[in-house]
């Protein structure tokens, strides 16, 4: 047995190389899958949909906010893994008393990469862990790369019924500045309630709806644009933007995509048919 310190701060005991283990987060999950824990995972929530082969052949031991504790014990599990926010801290206290429980707490991206290392040192499996965080850290850079302002003012939204938005000191948050934004929720920590004319008097240049936790569609851009006009809607694939794990790898490329810097004050030389264009943009 060997001793781990998990994202919270606890030490836990586990096997040296775990081989009951199950999953409470779909994005950890995920990332068991990408390390080669095939037979290893023996329990995921049902809300782990990645991969496809996974969500159709292991047990799913119900949702990350209710799971079936009696599942999981008939499981065995030598080690649990879990996320401060995802998971439901009474349900999550009392699988503490009886399995090892390994809590990832990410409220960053360098957090993410942490969470990353440790469960790949955690399974046994480091260096394909340290190649996965060398890998995301380098298309984040060359992200950044590319962004010179910080004008364009983004709200995120996660719910409707009531509406609610990303504030500060979250993982979406953190990827909206790294893509060269401000998130007009920035001084409002975690997942406000708002409502659609709170978010006008903010006055966002874009409003991108989440596909995830809630299931917005092409229908909800009409009915927010009938009262925000101003702003431009747009869906936004909710798990590039809040699955910390392998998925990080396509993160960059699609932000630089979804959210282009607004209007820069500099010149583009446009050689064409042997003369120079000088345009504005």
């Amino acid at each position: 047995m060997v001793t781990s310190t998990d994202q919270l701060g606890r030490e836990i005991t586990h096997p040296l190389r775990p081989q009951r283990i199950v999953s409470l987060v779909p994005s950890q999950t995920e990332l068991l899958y990408y390390l080669g824990l095939q037979e290893r995972v023996v329990g995921i929530t049902k809300f782990c949909i990645h991969p496809e082969s996974w969500f159709h052949t292991k047990t799913r031991v119900g949702g990350t906010k209710n799971p079936d504790l009696q599942k999981i014990r008939s499981l065995q599990p030598d080690l649990i893994i879990g996320n401060k926010e995802e998971n439901d801290v009474t349900q999550i206290t009392e699988l503490m008393e009886e399995f090892p429980v390994w809590m990832s707490d990410i409220s960053n991206l360098d957090e993410a990469c942490e969470m990353i290392q440790a469960i790949g040192t955690l399974v046994q499996q480091p260096e394909k862990a340290s190649e996965l965080v060398s890998e995301i850290s380098l298309r984040f850079k060359s992200l950044e790369k590319r962004i010179n302002n910080k004008s364009l003012r983004v709200a995120y939204v996660i719910w409707k019924e009531p509406w609610m938005v990303a504030g500060s000191e979250t993982f979406i948050d953190d990827l909206i500045v790294r893509c060269g934004c401000i998130n007009v929720f920035e001084k409002i920590p975690r997942y406000p309630k708002t409502d659609l004319q709170e978010i006008k008097k903010l006055e966002p240049d874009v409003i991108l709806l989440a596909t995830e936790p809630y299931p917005f569609e092409e229908k909800h851009i009409a009915e927010v644009k009938s009262q925000l006009s101003g702003a431009r809607v747009a869906l936004a694939d909710g798990e590039l933007f809040s699955w910390y794990g392998p998925r990080l790898l396509n993160t960059p490329e699609y932000l630089k995509n979804l959210l282009p810097p607004p209007v820069v004050n500099k010149s583009i030389l446009l050689r064409n048919f042997g003369f120079i264009i000088l345009t504005q943009f």
